[in-house]
């Protein structure tokens, strides 16, 4: 009974021991597997980051002249492109406005009647209320529509508002020579409403300017 007893003790033990040894040992080696992992992706991590910087101050240092004149070549296309589609609208919008004031006169029905046309006075009615100071063609929306999409090409850039500001004064002398003659007074007041937004968003960033030196 003792000597079987004292075999599954030692026996008991013998496994325990060599279980212990062999756990130890794995963790070891888990241990320096992981350390192994660390120290390797340290290293990996180290060189990417070398590699990157190296890469990025390469294309900005070294880009090539005809690399340098074909991006502001292609800037300044873009900003021409800009400029034009502010012409372009400032052309659309004033005539369309020249035009549904003259439908609103008296005095163009009274042409059109003199011809022989009969007068249409749902749309004589309806041209009076797009000019009116708070229809569509009013000096207020339209001066509206015409500086915030100046804005918007700019994007509230000063020196692009200036350029922007140019833009629309091509416009509307597009828009007059479109027109065969002055614009009426409505489309003067919108130029002038216009202006006066520009010179306002010019001022408000010199007062920006002068805050932040002081």
């Amino acid at each position: 009974m003792s000597s079987v007893a004292g075999l599954n003790v030692t026996s008991t033990a013998s496994a325990y021991m060599t279980a212990g040894t062999s756990k130890t040992n794995t963790k070891e080696t888990d241990t320096k597997k992981e350390t192994g992992k660390e120290e390797s992706a340290g290293a990996v991590y180290d060189k990417t980051s070398s590699d990157s910087d190296k890469k990025a101050t390469y294309s900005i240092n070294k880009m090539s002249a005809e690399k340098r004149a074909e991006l502001v070549k292609q800037m300044k296309a873009d900003e021409e492109k800009r400029q034009n589609q502010l012409v372009s609208i400032v052309n659309k919008m004033l005539t369309g406005q020249a035009t549904k004031f003259k439908q609103a006169d008296d005095s163009f029905w009274s042409t059109l009647a003199k011809g022989g046309f009969s007068v249409d006075a749902a749309a004589k009615k309806e041209a009076q209320e797009l000019i009116s100071e708070d229809g569509y063609y009013g000096v207020k929306q339209t001066s509206e529509r015409i500086f915030n999409f100046a804005s918007a090409l700019a994007g509230d850039d000063p020196k692009k508002m200036e350029e922007m500001r140019k833009a629309f004064e091509k416009g509307f002398k597009q828009a007059t020579k479109s027109w065969g003659q002055d614009l009426p007074s409505i489309s003067q007041d919108t130029y002038k409403a216009v202006e006066k937004m520009f010179d306002d968003y010019a001022d408000s960033k010199k007062v920006i300017t002068e805050t932040e030196e002081a």
